[in-house]
């Protein structure tokens, strides 16, 4: 089977994050979408992340009922921070019958040259990449590429955070099932 793995810290996870996963099993040959939980992105800040705990059961709430898409912890046991090629060589041994590639923005796809061991994820897997306003997508590096016009909304996990520390309304930005979730847990308050 053929599965996406979409990595993202999912502080929260939102609206835009769905219609993306959506649009790639609807539009393309993937079959199932796994959501690569990151409990600490190398290029971000640890003390503006939820608990990795807490983000994964709000993907679940968010995802829970779609057999299209699964939740995925496995980074939370593997060194920190979390490098993608441990990620993908981990997934690649413990399943094999699986393909996986990656999708990611272009936004993410611009700085792939920078992660840690670049060369061999080229190499190995295909990357689906979801364009961006203000980002153009130059594969100069050489990746197996696949360009995807999904439909996309401005809206960040940043603005999300943001409207709740200040009291805003953030229906309809993230499921009611997450959103009952963060009330519930107070989650992202000042």
């Amino acid at each position: 089977m053929k599965i996406g793995l979409y990595f993202g810290s999912f502080n929260p996870i939102h609206i835009a994050h769905l219609i993306i996963a959506n649009h790639v099993v609807n539009e393309t040959d993937i079959e199932k979408i796994w959501f690569v939980v990151s409990p600490h992105n190398p290029f971000k800040q640890e003390h503006s992340l939820l608990n990795e705990y807490h983000r994964l059961h709000l993907v679940n709430q968010a995802i829970e009922g779609d057999a299209r898409f699964k939740s995925v912890d496995i980074e939370f046991s593997l060194p920190k921070p979390s490098y993608t090629i441990n990620t993908l060589t981990w997934l690649s041994e413990k399943y094999p019958e699986h393909e996986f590639c990656i999708l990611m923005g272009a936004d993410s796809f611009q700085n792939l040259h920078k992660w840690k061991n670049s060369d061999a994820i080229i190499k190995h897997y295909s990357v689906y990449v979801y364009k961006r306003p203000g980002y153009e997508i130059d594969n100069r590096i050489g990746a197996k590429l696949k360009i995807l016009d999904a439909p996309l909304l401005e809206l960040s996990a940043t603005y999300i955070r943001k409207c709740i520390a200040e009291g805003k309304s953030v229906h309809y930005m993230v499921p009611d099932a997450v959103r009952e979730e963060i009330e519930k847990g107070g989650y992202y308050k000042k």
